[in-house]
């Protein structure tokens, strides 16, 4: 340092010192005491990388350096480029740095704002046909029919199996994408036998059933639906040729398609798997006939008051005074007949608790 060298004076100064006296000497040692004052003068005005010096500038939480770099207490840091923080009295307190936005849908970066169902109201299950309900808050309808005017809207899809009369869809060029059995026969649902099972196996047969579905989903935004509920979830559960993880996968891409078109998505049915489901970013939750099979608060527990419960006339085993009279029901609890009819139709049956 500059210090040290001007306590220390090289040899060359030091010889100087002990050189011939009189008026010359006199001279050389005023030059001499000039030269060390200029040294000491200097060692005041420079700083420690030998520059200039000069008073520090306040440091900005966050602000980018001359180098580009963000501030050791940048209140932002990102995983690829992690600050490290360092003594200094600009810090800024943890109440002071701003809250960074947080999206529901954070595994999909395209994702657009979408909301969730209200948990008040009146909520009506009308797959078989829509109709005009006074009061109505939240509806289920198929993805064919158009969003009802002024309430929550969520459009039905088929995302595991066919839908009656899409058969032409399907088993054209795109027949490879269904399931077939070892004998090489397609497998259709025997609960549902107009229903023929998709196979999500691998990658390449979820990208094929993704572009038929993916487009269905998008038409329920474009049509102006809130969200979209995605029908028979636990087929794997139910044919061993599908593999479970080919199921969830297929699920996700569901699920990303829904958020980028800015729906909500719902899990529809599936209870014994609905903490993994809701982990995989579904949203809230439609359930049939939980009371029957009292698994209701397997819905609730995981989805809290955004579970939408429909029961049934013909397989009700209690009143369903009982059913609303429970802790575990959904906030919105309604019962239907089977099919679903219109209002006016023969067979039809509403209540709501």
């Amino acid at each position: 340092m500059t210090t040290t060298r001007a306590a220390h004076p090289p040899r060359r100064a030091s010889g100087v010192l002990t050189g011939p006296t009189g008026l010359m000497g006199l001279v050389v040692l005023v030059a001499h005491v000039g030269l060390v004052v200029l040294v000491l003068a200097g060692c005041a005005a420079t700083g420690p990388s030998g520059g200039a010096s000069s008073p520090p500038a306040p440091s900005t939480p966050g602000t980018p350096t001359a180098s580009g770099s963000p501030s050791a207490w940048s209140s932002t840091p990102t995983a690829s480029s992690p600050s490290t923080p360092t003594t200094s009295p600009t810090r800024t307190p943890a109440s002071a740095a701003p809250t960074p936005r947080r999206t529901r849908a954070a595994s999909s970066p395209a994702a657009a704002p979408y909301a969730l169902p209200p948990t008040r109201g009146v909520f009506d299950y009308q797959l078989g046909g829509a109709y005009d309900l006074p009061g109505l808050t939240v509806v289920g309808r198929d993805s064919t029919a158009r969003p009802a005017p002024g309430a929550y809207s969520i459009c039905y899809v088929n995302g595991f199996q066919t839908q009656p009369g899409d058969e032409d869809t399907w088993l054209g060029e795109r027949k490879h994408l269904l399931l077939h059995d070892k004998a090489g026969r397609l497998v259709v649902d025997p609960d549902w036998p107009d229903e023929y099972v998709l196979d999500p196996s691998t990658a390449a047969q979820r990208r094929g059933i993704l572009e038929v579905i993916g487009p269905v989903i998008d038409g329920c935004a474009a049509r102006g639906f809130d969200a979209v509920e995605i029908d028979n979830l636990d087929t794997w559960t139910r044919f061993e040729q599908i593999p479970a993880q080919g199921s969830r996968a297929l699920a996700a891409a569901y699920i990303a398609r829904a958020h980028a078109a800015g729906l909500a998505i719902a899990q529809k049915n599936a209870a014994e798997h609905t903490a993994a489901f809701h982990r995989l970013g579904f949203d809230f939750a439609v359930t049939e006939e939980c009371a029957v099979w009292d698994e209701c608060a397997a819905y609730t527990d995981v989805y809290g008051a955004h579970v939408l419960q429909i029961e049934y006339t013909d397989e009700l085993p209690r009143p369903f005074a009982e059913v609303c009279a429970r802790r575990d029901r959904a906030p919105l609890t309604i019962l239907r007949d089977r099919d679903l009819v219109p209002k006016g139709d023969a067979g039809y049956a509403y209540d709501r608790c």
